[in-house]
């Protein structure tokens, strides 16, 4: 949970990180339906014509999905992806949200696959993969 998350409103991030090019990544957040969820954004520290957002609900959670465009690239480094949304007044458990990231080198020679779920609130601000090639 982004740190500057508050009774009313939370930002999910998930850290993503690569020692080489990506020419496929696919990054699904899912955020567990635990009372008023809903979107109000979503952003990524990548540049935003790469990627194509997908946002809704199903099977209890609120999803987003960024699939990277053909013909683009990720660069090496450490990116960011987070989803934005409203809920119930109070502090919100995070325990029942999942992460999920795939992804192709740019040389084609190696997927990558990395998920995980999210620190109850105090516990982490950020849930971190730590995938990379």
């Amino acid at each position: 949970m982004d740190p500057h998350s508050h009774e009313f409103w939370a930002q999910s991030n998930i850290t993503l990180g690569t020692r080489e090019p990506l020419t496929a990544l696919t990054v699904r957040l899912e955020v567990r339906q635990t009372g008023g969820v809903s979107s109000t954004g979503a952003w990524r520290s990548l540049p935003e014509d790469d990627f194509t957002l997908t946002v809704g609900e199903r099977d209890g959670f609120l999803r987003y999905t960024w699939v990277l465009k053909p013909g683009r690239t990720v660069p090496a480094g450490e990116w960011i992806f987070a989803g934005q949304y409203d809920h119930e007044r109070g502090g919100r458990d995070a325990t029942g949200d999942r992460y999920t990231a795939t992804a192709t080198t740019a040389a084609g020679a190696r997927r990558l696959a990395v998920d995980g779920g999210f620190a109850a609130r105090g516990a982490a601000a950020t849930a971190d993969t730590g995938g990379s090639g």
